[in-house]
């Protein structure tokens, strides 16, 4: 069983960073505030990051499940989402996306997405409502927070208001920064899961088979234990540098970790967690290189 638990979908983006847009120029190319970066792979041409392309790479790569999570240099994909939930509902959870100053929506969503490390003006105290309401829901709360322990302390205490909400620490804690233990502790709370959707971002100078990655597993490992930790891939935009079935090969292939913790982080983790129910068997295709 192989489960994402961390990537993004949008139609057509419409986002900010820095008080700047983000926005499609063509070849999978994006204005990123003023700079052009390769956003998507260069052959989705359309700027289109669908739904129907992420579940032919996860049929591909033999993916069952994914949660689509939101960042703000996307722009909101609410209403997106809500779509590709209704077309392929058995495979993918959602998240809505938490702006500042605007409504947030819940309903028919599975989490909702906080991007805690570019808030500009509120506290992570000022999330206790939201994280009530999730609690009584029994949704998720998926959150990036920023990097080190700065955020650390605020969230104990939404912890502490709220021991029976699921919150998902995204980007392996911000792992390779200073500090990037600290967010991992966070898990040894009952209900506190640490996915490692942007791992092979966060080490691109390394490149696959991302061994420094690998280290990081282990250490996370030892910190809160292999039954708190879930694979993500971050797609597509890593993808502008390997494929889709090399983001997590690079685990499946490692011998640091056995056959049972490689079970538990690529898959049953996230199934738990997450409450995926009714995944398909996929089987596996050929290569015309083989």
């Amino acid at each position: 069983m192989i489960i994402d638990a961390h990537l993004h979908l949008w139609k057509k983006q419409q986002g900010m960073v820095n008080g700047k847009p983000v926005y499609d120029i063509g070849g999978g190319r994006s204005d990123f505030g003023g700079e052009i970066r390769q956003m998507l792979p260069p052959y989705m041409t359309d700027g289109c990051n669908s739904s129907e392309r992420l579940i032919a790479n996860m049929d591909y790569a033999r993916v069952q499940g994914a949660v689509v999570t939101q960042e703000y240099i996307d722009g909101n994909q609410d209403s997106y989402l809500l779509e590709c939930k209704k077309k392929y509902q058995n495979r993918l959870k959602i998240c809505s996306l938490y702006e500042e100053n605007n409504h947030y929506l819940l309903d028919g969503f599975d989490g909702i997405k906080v991007c805690a490390g570019r808030l500009t003006k509120i506290k992570l105290k000022e999330l206790s409502h939201l994280c009530h309401e999730l609690e009584e829901r029994g949704m998720f709360l998926s959150i990036d927070l920023a990097e080190s322990d700065t955020q650390v302390q605020e969230m104990k205490q939404l912890i502490k208001e709220c021991p029976e909400l699921r919150i998902a620490i995204g980007h392996f804690g911000m792992v390779n920064r200073k500090g990037w233990e600290s967010q991992i502790e966070l898990a040894c709370h009952k209900n506190v899961f640490i996915e490692s959707g942007g791992i092979t971002w966060l080490f691109h100078e390394e490149f696959y088979p991302y061994p420094s990655a690998i280290d990081a597993i282990v250490k996370a490992k030892e910190i809160c234990g292999i039954e708190k930790l879930m694979w993500g891939s971050d797609y597509p935009r890593t993808m502008t540098a390997i494929t889709y079935l090399m983001s997590r090969d690079f685990v499946e292939k490692s011998e640091k970790l056995t056959e049972e913790e490689k079970h538990l982080f690529l898959g049953e983790n996230a199934r738990q967690f997450y409450k995926f129910e009714h995944l398909p068997q996929i089987p596996y295709t050929l290569n015309m290189v083989e």
